[in-house]
């Protein structure tokens, strides 16, 4: 009996040992303020058990944003308060609706702090300029649509650019702002900023001072709007927001990786808005652009550094040709060929960019067409002589025109090269069929799955 009490003992003291003030303190410094005093300040402590606590939120929204996104850090950070907890449950907590701000007329204070908010986040940045953009044919229409449209405000309106990662985008978004912020009101915000602001708005019972101040600008820029797929009350007023700036002929210009008929779980009459002005895409860059920007990053790091980075022409030439199509991914790879022939102190040769860019580029493996034909029929589980028929039939076609595009890019081999390898096909059969395979890797996940799984097993060994 003494045993059975003294362990009921241990657990009443084990029962509440958290002190949520601690807890509460914990949050803000792991989490930052801003987060902690948007989402985390108002989380109550229910009940506590050994092993789980019952935290109380104000809203269902707030239950499942929170643990959507903060769960586990919640989680973890208890845990150092103390060990056995190992699961929490949010609860909709009544008594918290009390603390809800109450209804009130708009005031400066508030606009204000949006403001603030938003520029702290959304400054335009003066490097990222027309002047220092390099044009080539992969961006050249997007760059005379820019252009055309600060000189004529509203004649494309909307203008929507869309293009892949690291292409330039937000660099001619933010070219846009500079120039039009010399005569006008420009927004600069990202769509992930956008719906901060929204939902931030929201909690506080601002919506008045978020449409207010959202719907005074002349210009409204808005980057990678792809962000707001799926968010139903975002969407709503993001919708609504537009149609205020439009019919008030305000210049609207707006980013996305994907074109407006590609945006997924995106209302049907916002997509349909985004194509009413003008759609332009932002292509891979093909050589000579690459050898643009290389040229380029050389003559900026002379400029920062008095000093030249003692890259070859053939070490140049060689980052062009086998670099992927993501030009932030060729400045890396420019900055680390840099930083290794510094430390080094000699200038680089090709043979040691190929063991310094081994990751990125594969250089170290020697592809050949024959091998990367045999992998995508045995992959597809075709004969080789069908792959290479003049059959057009689907499961024949498809394959050949990934086979052609990994040919494309994973050898050094020219485009009439590529043709005569495959049945003495036509330069122009190459061309077409890594066009549609670049097109359809932006929109086909299980294409592009197939496309990756099989450049790896055509790369070892």
């Amino acid at each position: 009996m003494e045993k059975i009490s003294l362990k009921s003992n241990l657990s009443v003291l084990e029962e509440k040992v958290l002190n949520w003030d601690s807890v509460q303190g914990s949050f803000e410094k792991s989490f930052g303020t801003e987060i902690y005093s948007s989402w985390l300040k108002h989380i109550s402590l229910i009940k506590e058990y050994n092993d789980h606590v019952i935290l109380g939120v104000k809203t269902r929204f707030f239950r499942d944003w929170i643990t959507s996104r903060y769960a586990d850090k919640i989680l973890s950070e208890l845990r150092k308060h103390k060990l056995s907890i190992n699961r929490i449950e949010f609860k909709i907590d009544p008594e918290n609706l009390n603390n809800k701000p109450t209804f009130g007329s708009p005031n400066l204070n508030k606009v204000s702090d949006i403001k603030s908010s938003v520029l702290n986040y959304n400054r335009l940045n003066p490097s990222l300029n027309f002047e220092n953009f390099i044009v080539g044919k992969s961006n050249n229409l997007s760059f005379l649509s820019a252009k055309k449209t600060c000189a004529q405000l509203s004649r494309y309106n909307p203008l929507f650019i869309y293009g892949g990662v690291g292409l330039g985008k937000t660099h001619l978004l933010n070219a846009i702002g500079l120039e039009l912020s010399k005569n006008s009101k420009v927004m600069f915000i990202s769509a992930e900023r956008f719906m901060y602001q929204f939902i931030k708005s929201i909690k506080k019972n601002e919506m008045v001072s978020f449409k207010d101040f959202f719907r005074k600008a002349n210009v409204f820029i808005i980057d990678d709007i792809q962000f707001i797929r799926g968010k139903e009350g975002l969407q709503e007023e993001f919708f609504h927001t537009f149609n205020t700036l439009f019919e008030q002929s305000s210049q609207i210009v707006i980013s996305s990786d994907r074109p407006p008929n590609k945006l997924d779980r995106v209302q049907d009459r916002i997509k349909s808005r985004l194509s009413g002005g003008l759609v332009i895409d932002i292509g891979s860059p093909d050589y000579d652009l690459k050898l643009k920007i290389l040229r380029k990053k050389i003559s900026d790091y002379q400029n920062s550094f008095k000093e030249n980075p003692d890259l070859q022409e053939e070490v140049i030439d060689y980052i062009a040709k086998y670099s992927n199509s993501n030009i932030r991914e060729l400045i890396g790879v420019f900055n680390r060929v840099v930083a290794f022939g510094k430390m080094s102190k000699k200038p680089l040769s090709v043979n040691d960019c190929k063991i310094i860019l081994k990751d990125i580029y594969n250089s170290n493996k020697v592809v050949s067409i024959d091998k990367i034909q045999t992998v995508t029929s045995n992959f597809f589980s075709i004969s080789l002589s069908d792959m290479l028929s003049p059959r057009r039939s689907r499961p024949l076609a498809r394959p050949r025109q990934m086979a052609m595009y990994l040919a494309k890019k994973l050898t050094p081999r020219s485009l009439p090269e590529i043709g005569r390898k495959f049945a003495n096909r036509d330069h122009t059969t190459v061309i077409h069929a890594v066009k549609t395979i670049e097109k359809l890797i932006e929109n086909n996940d299980e294409l592009k799955k197939n496309v990756e799984e099989l450049k790896s097993l055509i790369l070892s060994d």
